[in-house]
């Protein structure tokens, strides 16, 4: 895949008799994309770190980070491998996963985005439409310090604040129109109707306004954040320790939506048209959305830790703070978050006339807050063995793309307030240690309420939030380790994980003849409410059980590795059935309940080069993941749903596992 990196670090060392030292790295990684045959990836990154030592432990130090990517989409496919007819492999709805080796590589065909002709409704082309033509780029950026100062014997505080800009999207192309939209008797009007863009002048540069223009519409965001932890620990004394600490987190999301030209070619002109966004005839931005967010986080917490003869113990309690103060410029006309955004103030009055129920633009504050307590325990019940214990609670508030959706509903309802969700986090487990032996065995359960889980639609550039209720999650996670010479060891592990939903979901409609026909959404008769049979199941997308390995060991110049990690079954959806389509009104499976398990082995070697004449800092590092090239099914997201009325569209799109791939790298020290 024409892959190439380069990285180089450059480390002062001391440079005077306080101890101040300082790095410098940066790194260049490109290549072409894996599947699809025309997209590219390019990083860079640099980092910097300036370390001044204090005395004591104490220090001051700040560091810089810096990373741009360029990178085209690559390899997500429809979730579709069964009565397929004529469908082929590829990105697209009408397109298929693939079911063997060879189908994943496919192609992609090149295109040329026509020229628009005078005096003719040029209708918009397919050029540049597919997933792979899609750009997901990103400028990150922080500045970090960091703090120790030793205020007494036994008092020491710590202060971490920094800095972070993010500028970044991702999401497809869309038709824009040269004409212009008409609501009741208003018309000339321009903006985005929830499916169509009207900008009301020459997009293609054919010099008449009769045609729509395919465009680039990725969702634009925008992000500065400041924040800073701070922590004072005493220690009472060599046994016992007391610690209160503070954190801040405030974060700016300006989120927009602006269109952009397509190259010649059928990529984006521009990455990011933010930067060169297309207006309408008299310079207003046309944009699918278009909101203001302040994410605001205050939080205390305090800790104790105590030892007494062979019992440690620690106990805590957090109260985080969290505030949403959320400003959305345009109307909510979907229960998903569907945008209607004029244009222009003579749209937006002529839309909220026409359409009364529907919220406009407005700004809502949302509060979260819990007492988060947590306490662990660890017992030594011989000199190499020891058992622990813990209990947490947790808290995860709502997303803002889930908050933003609740705009649809009006103020002061149920439903235009998000609950967050809580979780009840117990572990038991065991650790012996015997000479060369290691070994580890825990038993984890997870209570949630109001289970938050997302899918991220890649035709809305939005995520779809689901509330799944009481979820009880529960696993058991082991490992061994041996090490029966100094230079050989062995390492393995394994996870099992069942998690139950304890209700159905309310599908959000009501029972048709079909569902009773065919005895979905748990439908007795028509007209009755439609519920996602989630109860007793598990959630989707996450595997039942895992296992793997590794083996190490180095002779004379040469370090040798062998790893393999078996992946078990993972369900598609949170009903744990199969999905269809209905083809004729009857249903057809498309793709099985289960994800099938997968096997993947890889190999590494480091060979040090010092044996040719080279330092001791010199040496080559060789990688072969994938080892027997194993087809699967890479990273997916669940959903509630298992069958849908279009005979056409798969349900959801999972990623193309990474195949067998080589890599080798030369690192120089001086």
């Amino acid at each position: 895949f024409d892959f190439m990196r380069i990285f180089g670090e450059i480390d002062t060392g001391n440079r005077n008799d306080s101890g101040t030292r300082a790095f410098l790295s940066a790194s260049r990684a490109t290549n072409n994309a894996i599947y699809g045959g025309i997209g590219k990836i390019s990083k860079f990154q640099a980092n910097a770190k300036v370390y001044q030592p204090l005395g004591g432990g104490d220090f001051v130090s700040i560091a810089g980070h810096f990373n741009r990517n360029r990178n085209n989409f690559f390899g997500s496919v429809p979730m579709w491998d069964q009565n397929y007819g004529s469908r082929v492999v590829g990105s697209g709805s009408a397109n298929r996963f693939p079911v063997t080796d060879a189908e994943r590589f496919y192609q992609v065909a090149r295109c040329v985005v026509p020229a628009g002709i005078n005096g003719t409704a040029d209708a918009a082309s397919s050029c540049g439409s597919d997933y792979e033509y899609r750009f997901n780029p990103s400028d990150t950026g922080n500045i970090r310090i960091n703090s120790r100062f030793t205020l007494a014997d036994g008092l020491v505080l710590t202060i971490d604040p920094s800095i972070q800009y993010t500028k970044a999207n991702g999401g497809g192309t869309v038709t824009g129109s040269e004409g212009t939209w008409t609501v009741g008797t208003t018309t000339g009007l321009t903006g985005f109707t929830g499916s169509t863009y009207y900008f009301g002048r020459d997009l293609n540069g054919d010099g008449d306004t009769r045609d729509t223009v395919r465009l680039t519409a990725p969702s634009q965001t925008q992000t500065w954040r400041l924040g800073v932890i701070s922590s004072l620990r005493y220690d009472i004394d060599a046994n016992n320790t007391v610690r209160v600490a503070y954190s801040y987190d405030r974060g700016r999301h300006r989120q927009t939506g602006e269109v952009g030209y397509l190259a010649a070619n059928g990529f984006a002109a521009n990455p990011f048209p933010i930067d060169a966004a297309i207006t309408d005839a008299a310079g207003n931005v046309v944009q699918k959305r278009d909101r203001l967010s302040y994410a605001i986080l205050h939080q205390v917490s305090g800790e104790y830790r105590g030892e007494f003869d062979g019992l440690t113990v620690s106990a805590g309690l957090r109260v985080p703070f969290f505030k949403r103060n959320l400003t959305n410029y345009c109307f909510t006309a979907t229960a998903g978050g569907g945008l209607v955004c004029p244009a222009t103030s003579a749209a937006s009055t002529a839309y909220a006339g026409a359409n009364p129920t529907v919220q406009g633009p407005q700004k809502r504050v949302f509060t979260y807050s819990k007492v988060l307590p947590n306490v662990g325990l660890t017992y030594n019940v011989a000199d190499n063995a020891s058992v622990f214990a813990n209990y947490s609670r947790g808290l995860q508030v709502p997303g803002t793309d889930n908050l933003y959706n609740s705009f649809y509903f009006a103020k002061n309802t149920d439903a235009a307030r998000p609950t967050p969700e809580s979780t009840d986090n117990f572990d038991l487990g065991l650790r012996f240690r015997s000479g060369r032996l290691m070994a580890q065995l825990t038993g984890w359960y997870t209570i949630y309420q109001n289970r938050l889980a997302s899918a991220y639609d890649r035709d809305l550039s939005a995520s779809i939030y689901r509330n799944l209720g009481r979820v009880d999650k529960y696993g058991v996670d082991g490992s061994v380790s041996y090490s029966p010479l100094d230079n050989l060891s062995f390492y393995v592990f394994g996870s099992y994980l069942h998690s139950k939903i304890k209700d159905n979901v309310d599908a959000g409609s009501l029972c048709t003849a079909a569902n009773v026909t065919y005895g979905t959404l748990g439908c007795t008769a028509a007209g009755n409410v439609a519920y996602y049979q989630t109860a007793g199941k598990r959630e989707s997308g996450s595997p039942v059980w895992s296992l793997g390995g590794r083996v190490q060991g180095s002779v004379g110049p040469v370090s040798l590795g062998v790893q393999a990690k078996r992946t078990g079954p993972r369900y598609v959806n949170d009903q744990n059935l199969p999905f269809f389509v209905t083809v004729s009104g009857a249903p057809v499976k498309i793709f099985d309940a289960k994800a099938p398990a997968y096997t993947l082995v890889d190999l590494d070697a480091k060979i040090s080069l010092e044996s040719i004449g080279l330092n001791d800092k010199t040496f080559l590092q060789l990688n072969l993941s994938n080892v027997f090239d194993q087809r699967y099914v890479g990273g997916f997201d669940g959903t509630f749903i298992s069958q849908t009325s279009s005979a056409t569209s798969p349900i959801t799109y999972a990623q193309l596992g990474a195949p067998r791939t080589f890599i080798a790298t030369v690192s120089f020290g001086f």
